[in-house]
């Protein structure tokens, strides 16, 4: 992230990688509005047209402290932001320092500029319902199998089961915490989903 404003107006700045193929998805904080440049296609959303902002925790196998924003436009349209920016085929890098103070520093030119958008944190209601309802049927599962390996007198079992369970509770676990489903306002921006 870049912050200038020496010789005119502030700007603040942030880019990643998508993708290894294609160029780096820009964005920028002027007075006029959020600048972006992706794909060869470019725009600027002023503040107030921002309808609806909503920050999510989003892990992927490459890199498990991956953040992100998806920004909606009065007019249509939608912007996803990352926290992490593609480097090789083997690694993604977290970009977390910039990431953080340029999510923050949109809310901030969002409130003052007057903005009546939507902030919502976590995944949708109804994604959300439905990851509750997945792991609840796989903790029955599991404690079925936990039963039936202790009846039976496979403790091995039962201990790679009991392992498993927790392996899995401590991976999952934090994705459900911080993608609860909730509101926020601009001066209480939800720091568990900002790197």
């Amino acid at each position: 992230m870049q912050v200038s404003g020496a010789q005119g107006p502030s700007v603040t700045s942030y880019a990643y990688k998508a993708s290894l193929i294609g160029s780096a998805h820009r964005f920028e904080l002027t007075d006029a509005g959020l600048c972006w440049h992706i794909a060869g296609r470019a725009g600027v959303w002023r503040y107030d047209e921002i309808s609806a902002i909503r920050l999510s925790f989003r892990p992927v196998s490459m890199q498990q402290h991956r953040f992100r924003a998806d920004l909606s436009h009065a007019g249509g349209g939608r912007i996803r932001i990352l926290s992490t920016s593609w480097q090789t085929a083997a690694l993604m890098a977290p970009q977390d320092n910039g990431f953080r103070d340029f999510i923050i520093e949109l809310h901030a030119r969002m409130a003052q500029a007057g903005s009546r958008a939507e902030l919502t944190a976590g995944l949708g209601r109804k994604t959300y319902a439905a990851v509750l309802a997945f792991l609840a049927v796989l903790t029955v599962a599991m404690t079925g199998l936990l039963i039936r390996a202790l009846l039976i007198g496979e403790f091995a079992g039962a201990l790679f089961i009991i392992g498993f369970a927790a392996l899995f509770a401590w991976q999952v676990g934090g994705f459900v915490r911080r993608n609860q489903p909730h509101s926020y306002s601009f001066d209480h921006v939800p720091m568990a989903l900002l790197p």
